[in-house]
């Protein structure tokens, strides 16, 4: 059976400093302009296209229901009254 091997806690630790340590550094720095810009540039395009998305689902939708479903149930109608004789 093997031993487990010794932990140095201190390394362990230090390691773990130096890893936190990265993120910190980068969240230092300002963020850039034109990342900002684009990201509002981003933020409004996607934002038409969920809006967009949504109005033509409803529009569909809608459609169907209205248009579409009485007919169909005409349809099943016509079948169940077909049968029956």
């Amino acid at each position: 059976m093997q031993s487990q091997p010794e932990i140095d806690i201190d390394a362990a630790t230090d390691v773990v400093a130096d890893i936190t340590e990265i993120p910190r550094a980068a969240a230092d720095r300002p963020p850039s302009p034109w990342l900002r810009a684009l990201r509002r540039v981003l933020l409004g395009i996607i934002t038409q296209y969920i809006i967009i998305a949504a109005t033509v689902g409803l529009s569909l939708a809608a459609t169907l229901h209205y248009y579409v479903t009485p007919q169909i149930t005409a349809q099943f109608e016509a079948i169940a009254k077909a049968l029956k004789h």
